[in-house]
């Protein structure tokens, strides 16, 4: 179960309604009200995330189509019982290399990209471990609804590096764990991932 508050989830519910509004009404009056609608849902997250009002607005208005969950890929690997997370420039903390698929990508593909790009390492994805609902496993409130997946990746080779995202990487123990950059991964969730790459006859995780 979800432990957001009900006020977030009302807004993302509303901006799913604005987004699909606008995007097939012909009705100019509609159009307004669905603008509306999309500004009410900005008013509820700016002033429940303490964001800035104009910000949370603009990443709404930008979204157009039918609006359905993002993908989130993060590749889980494993160097002698310790796994590898790299240093995120944004807020000092540790995360498990990932980021969003790009569109045309296949997410196995976009889950090696993001390690190489990200820590070094050349990887090969062997198995999906779980696919989240961010929504329902106590990371912090995101704008977007988001899916998350986790790849258990082959190390193949390549050396530690930095980008213009992180700041390192480094391999570390279930009991040596650094602080966490929890909005990309919880201790839960990497906890999780522990157990599962524990467990190769294991089937894939999901909600």
């Amino acid at each position: 179960m979800s432990n957001l508050p009900p006020w977030f989830h009302w807004a993302q519910r509303l901006q799913t309604i604005a987004q699909a509004g606008l995007t097939y009404t012909t009705n100019v009056f509609d159009v307004e009200r669905y603008h509306q609608i999309q500004q009410i849902a900005a008013e509820i997250l700016a002033a429940g995330a303490d964001a800035p009002l104009e910000q949370v607005h603009g990443l709404l208005s930008a979204e157009a189509g039918y609006a359905t969950p993002k993908l989130d890929v993060r590749g889980v690997v494993f160097r002698d019982g310790k796994i590898l997370l790299v240093k995120e420039l944004s807020d000092g903390c540790w995360t498990l290399p990932g980021g969003w698929v790009d569109v045309g990508e296949g997410p196995a593909t976009a889950a090696e990209r993001e390690v190489r790009e990200e820590s070094g390492y050349e990887v090969r994805a062997v198995k999906l471990l779980a696919l989240y609902d961010r929504n329902l496993h106590d990371y912090p409130p995101f704008i977007f609804h988001t899916y998350k997946l986790f790849f258990l990746c082959e190390l193949l080779g390549g050396a530690p590096t930095v980008s213009i995202e992180t700041g390192g990487a480094e391999f570390f123990a279930p009991d040596d764990l650094p602080p966490l950059s929890v909005a990309r991964v919880t201790p839960q969730v990497l906890g999780r991932m522990f157990e599962l790459a524990n467990q190769p006859d294991a089937p894939t995780e999901f909600d």
